[in-house]
């Protein structure tokens, strides 16, 4: 809303200062401090309205330590999280750009999938909440709506230089270029590290690309939205993990929006990707401002509400980067989180066959339980996860020059 404003400001009006706001990086540093008052500031706001009304978590007895304290905690914080990314995004993004139209959708799409999840474990005391045939099918629908506009779109092109950038005297001579409408990917720790999906799927037909192309970008919005999900588990591990994935992929898309940073590292030049910063500072903001009352001892919960919302969030940032292929390294902890679950429920089943008796790997599934079960603090097991995800998103950004 205020880009446009002071962008006539600065270029009609010539009003001195105003020109500020064509910096990414102000803008940028805006998003984050207006995420953060939103949460800190109106959290226990929202916190104490949902209280009121009763809106508390339903707890169910996995025979974990200090499990039963968290009963009637309020949940469905996520919407905090999701005004406290919307506001600063509405305010500071270009509106017009195709990538923020893309993510503002996506905020609203998965969070109100997780929405009616909780209202209906909260109001309608049913613990198992929306069906999970209807999560899929909701998640269906918004990689649907990407993998198209992803693949279609006229304003999303890759940007390929026709000769290298080159600095004489400290002066930087702007490359020549051509927009190339191509279905690329970032392929990690090689030295040809773009790989074209038309050359791998091409074989089935040109029909059939954008078609298999869209059912890649359904399957990892599901996967990471529900791997976000599922590591919502224990106070603070999603939304800290998250605002170290939002960190690492904000950086990625300052570089892939800049035409010098992006030749000099031979990365992808996506043009106008780099307006996807102020999206990932105000995601970044949202949830570090969350953990203000979620760190253990939680005061809130996010609910389905904000986990679904976060990992359909990062995937879309992931896919719209061409960076989709090092979401297994930068959302290495959803992963695990999600592995271990199927780890178990399949020795399980498959033990139960052979031995009449089902046999597990963890002593509790997703593997944060695990931990728990052999009683080390909750505070320290998110702690040493956060860790991990800050080695994780070191050794992402490290692709950058690793090959």
């Amino acid at each position: 809303m205020l880009y446009p404003i002071f962008d006539y400001l600065d270029k009609v009006l010539d009003i001195p200062g105003a020109g500020v706001f064509r910096y990414i990086s102000f803008r940028a540093g805006m998003a984050a401090v207006f995420s953060l008052l939103i949460t800190i500031t109106f959290g226990h706001k929202i916190i104490n309205w949902i209280r009121n009304k009763q809106i508390g978590e339903t707890v169910r007895d996995l025979g974990l330590e200090g499990q039963n304290q968290k009963k009637g905690t309020p949940t469905m914080g996520g919407l905090m999280m999701i005004a406290a990314i919307l506001v600063p995004t509405l305010l500071f993004g270009d509106l017009q750009n195709i990538y923020i139209i893309l993510l503002i959708i996506t905020t609203i799409w998965l969070g109100g999938i997780g929405f009616i999840d909780d209202y209906i474990k909260v109001f309608r005391k049913n613990k198992e909440g929306l069906a999970g045939k209807f999560k899929i099918i909701g998640q269906i629908g918004i990689g649907i709506i990407v993998g198209t506009t992803l693949y279609f779109h006229e304003d999303v092109v890759i940007r390929e230089f026709q000769n290298p950038v080159s600095i004489d005297g400290g002066v930087v001579e702007t490359p020549a270029f051509r927009d190339v409408k191509v279905a690329k990917t970032t392929i990690p720790f090689t030295k040809n590290n773009e790989l074209n999906y038309e050359y791998i799927l091409g074989f089935l037909g040109e029909a059939m690309t954008p078609v298999l192309y869209i059912l890649v970008v359904i399957f990892i919005i599901t996967a990471v939205s529900n791997g976000a999900n599922i590591t919502d588990g224990i106070d603070g591990l999603a939304a800290g993990t998250s605002a170290i994935i939002g960190i690492a992929i904000a950086i990625l898309a300052y570089i892939s929006g800049n035409a010098i940073f992006s030749q000099y590292l031979n990365v992808m030049y996506i043009p106008n990707s780099g307006e996807l910063v102020i999206f990932a500072s105000a995601f970044i903001g949202a949830c570090v401002g969350f953990l203000w009352y979620n760190a253990y001892p939680a005061q809130v919960f996010m609910g389905d509400t904000g986990s679904l919302m976060l990992g359909g969030v990062i995937a879309v940032l992931a896919l719209t980067l061409r960076k989709e292929l090092l979401i297994p390294l930068l959302c290495g902890i959803f992963v695990v989180e999600n592995v271990s679950v199927m780890l178990q429920v399949s020795y399980f089943k498959y033990t139960r066959r052979k031995y009449g008796e089902g046999r597990r790997i963890f002593l509790m599934s997703p593997l944060h339980h695990h931990y728990q079960k052999k009683n080390i603090p909750e505070a320290k097991i998110v702690t040493r996860f956060w860790i991990v995800g800050i080695l994780l998103a070191v050794m992402t950004l490290a692709t950058l020059k690793l090959r």
